[in-house]
C-alpha cells in the first residue's frame, strides 16, 4: 500500500473572522491562517450592515419594551 498526497478544495468551508486589523481564517474551528489588512482597508457590506472601528454591525428593528403589557382596559377589567 502506498500513500499519495492530494489537494482538496476546501474554499467553501473556510470562515473568516475580523480581528485586530486582519481576517483570521478557520476550517471547522481550526485556525488555518490570516489575511493582513492595510490601513486603507475598504469593506463593502450589504444594505443593513456597517463597518466601524474594525467591527461589523447589523441594523435591525427591535421592540423597545418587549415585556410591556396592554393597559388600555375598561373599568370592568376588559382589555
Amino acid at each position: 500500500m502506498t500513500l499519495k498526497q492530494q489537494k482538496i478544495d476546501v474554499t467553501d468551508r473556510v470562515v473568516g473572522k475580523l480581528k485586530n486589523g486582519q481576517i483570521e481564517l478557520f476550517l471547522e474551528n481550526t485556525s488555518i491562517g490570516k489575511i493582513k489588512l492595510s490601513d486603507q482597508m475598504q469593506v463593502e457590506l450589504d444594505h443593513h450592515f456597517e463597518a466601524e472601528q474594525q467591527k461589523i454591525y447589523q441594523h435591525v428593528t427591535v421592540t423597545e419594551q418587549p415585556n410591556a403589557k396592554y393597559t388600555d382596559c375598561d373599568e370592568g377589567g376588559w382589555c
